[in-house]
């Protein structure tokens, strides 16, 4: 199905109120690139400091890089900053908690601390930092450790952060003591409420994101497999649906979700496809002891897949998820640049909001867009994952595209700089300040500036 930018984005209501949804859009911003017209906030001025360039009248902060001295004494800044977010603190302050996607073989792994550790031989975990309203640091510790592979999450309604684990290595493989591909839960202000414990309940798989509804409780997660067989798309009933911190460990039910008559995605390719009548399948072993989910045995009907499942986001009534790309060549019963799906749990229905691939015209500046979110204008903010230069671009409620931001990283020589990804971009409370991560090397920004503006 041919359509224009404007049309894809006037059907899914972007153009008048913006699509709320979150997580990795690799590709949605592919291609070549594209006037920006008049949006944003005007040129980007270079750096002189070679880190950080943004439009006249921004500017930024280094709040945290690695290999830094924590200010608790716990050890070393960790590597491979990733997901993140930011939650209210008192007096103006903003608590962040920030992801390390270390793998067996991080470069500065998160140090181990008693109480807040999983398995010592994992690497990856969370860090948080409390900021006081001016952005400046109050403190930086270990929010937990032994984990691996901590690549994305989301925010709970009652103000902790669920960092997932996107491997299913167990024990025994990379040296790990324990089975891995869990989440957990962090508190943000005090981390040793929530300590170290796997949410076994949810599910052992590749995570990548949650959502949860805030009024039934129920827990969305998305699976990011890019080989076949690919990942699915899942729900968790918690036994204690009224939340709150720890609820999550009482258990529940965790099932997928079986599109009848779609086994894979990827092979809708209309804006506006819907499916009435989606039905949730319990798993049959949700520890995957001896066969990843996606491979067990859902009985004759099957159950529905997609390849690289990532960002996941609640809005308004609405659970929205991304498949950020398929290739047959792989696997995938179809090619497309990007799905944006609405699955409404009232109605059982599950509609494809847009689609990018190759009979669109979707052609917007920069290469593999990773985190995204809402941005203060209503837009949205994503964050870049690619080759070359890396960007923070945003997108207005209208389809237009603007550079927010590029990464100078400076590391190597002026004349072949080392770019490093964005990552885990958000807003404060207020949103008066955008807090973004360079991947690698880990650095911590929060940029301030007229955000209003615009």
């Amino acid at each position: 199905m041919s359509t224009t930018r404007r049309q894809v984005l006037a059907r899914t209501g972007a153009v008048g109120a913006g699509i709320a949804f979150t997580g990795a859009l690799t590709e949605l911003f592919a291609g070549s690139a594209a006037a920006q017209g008049k949006a944003g906030y005007g040129p980007l001025v270079p750096d002189p400091a070679g880190l950080l360039d943004l439009p006249k009248g921004f500017r930024y902060k280094v709040l945290s890089r690695e290999g830094g001295d924590l200010p608790s004494g716990e050890g070393k800044v960790p590597s491979n900053f990733d997901g993140m977010d930011a939650f209210r603190g008192k007096r103006g302050g903003v608590h962040l908690v920030r992801n390390h996607e270390n793998r067996h073989n991080g470069r500065t792994p998160v140090p181990t601390v008693e109480g807040l550790t999983y398995d010592p031989m994992g690497k990856g975990g969370c860090t948080a930092l409390a900021l006081d309203r001016h952005n400046n640091v109050l403190d930086e510790r270990v929010a937990i450790a032994g984990t691996a592979v901590n690549c994305a999450g989301g925010p709970t309604p009652w103000g902790t952060w669920l960092t997932c684990e996107e491997t299913e290595d167990k024990a025994g493989t990379n040296g790990y003591t324990k089975d891995h591909g869990f989440i957990f839960e962090v508190d943000p202000v005090d981390p040793r409420r929530t300590g170290a414990v796997p949410l076994t309940a949810m599910g052992r798989f590749q995570h990548e994101a949650i959502a949860v509804d805030p009024r039934r409780g129920v827990v969305y997660e998305t699976e990011d497999a890019f080989l076949k067989p690919f990942g699915l798309f899942y729900r968790f009933l918690p036994k204690k649906p009224e939340g709150g911190l720890g609820s999550l460990r009482a258990g529940g039910k965790l099932q997928a979700m079986r599109v009848p008559g779609v086994p894979d995605l990827s092979a809708i390719q209309e804006t506006g496809a819907c499916f009435e009548g989606v039905e949730w399948v319990d798993v049959p072993d949700p520890l995957a002891a001896q066969t990843p989910i996606r491979n067990q045995d859902f009985g004759p009907k099957g159950i529905t897949h997609a390849q690289k499942l990532e960002g996941c986001y609640w809005g308004g009534k609405s659970v929205y998820f991304v498949s950020s790309f398929a290739h047959s060549a792989e696997g995938s019963a179809a090619d497309h640049f990007g799905q944006v799906w609405r699955y409404d749990p009232s109605e059982r229905r599950l509609t494809l909001v847009i689609v990018f691939g190759p009979s669109t015209d979707i052609q917007l500046p920069g290469e593999s867009p990773d985190n995204i979110c809402l941005a203060p204008s209503g837009g949205l903010m994503v964050a870049e994952d690619g080759d070359g230069a890396q960007h923070v671009y945003g997108l207005t409620r209208r389809g237009e595209v603007y550079t927010m931001a590029r990464g100078r990283q400076n590391v190597g020589t002026p004349e072949k700089p080392e770019w490093g990804e964005f990552a885990g971009v958000s807003f404060s409370p207020d949103h008066d300040t955008m807090y973004v991560n360079c991947y690698n090397p880990g650095t911590t920004f929060a940029v301030t500036g007229p955000w209003h503006r615009t």
